[in-house]
């Protein structure tokens, strides 16, 4: 069984910063990618940031310059930096790892998702 958990949301003000780790457990073998989506009330759930094991990063085009993905291979985690916050970063924030394959074949997990609220 394979459990993604993240951490690190809350309350911060305008211009703040927050960091969100996500870490991944289990008996696997490999995973393809992992990246941060968030969901605000009454909007699709968008993705915010990914990696992959290649190295390759991906950004929304409203947190380019603001947030920073990185990744702790060794202990299968990613985080998120998010600095210079705005009210409109407000959402839930979900990890997700694609293709986690494991000798019963491989699948995405998500995480519960953690709150970030950006408000003064």
């Amino acid at each position: 069984q394979v459990q993604v958990v993240e951490s690190g949301g809350g309350l911060v003000q305008p211009g703040g910063s927050l960091r969100l780790s996500c870490a991944a457990s289990g008996i696997f073998f490999s995973i393809s990618a992992m990246g941060w989506y968030r969901q605000a009330p009454g909007k699709q759930r968008e993705l915010v940031a990914r990696t992959t094991n290649g190295g390759t990063r991906n950004y929304v085009s409203s947190v380019n310059g603001r947030f920073t993905i990185s990744t702790d291979n060794a202990k299968n985690t990613v985080y998120l930096q998010m600095n210079s916050l705005k009210p409109e970063d407000t959402a839930v924030y979900y990890c997700k790892a694609d293709r986690v394959c494991s000798s019963y074949g491989c699948a995405d997990y998500w995480g519960q998702g953690t709150q970030v609220t950006v408000s003064s």
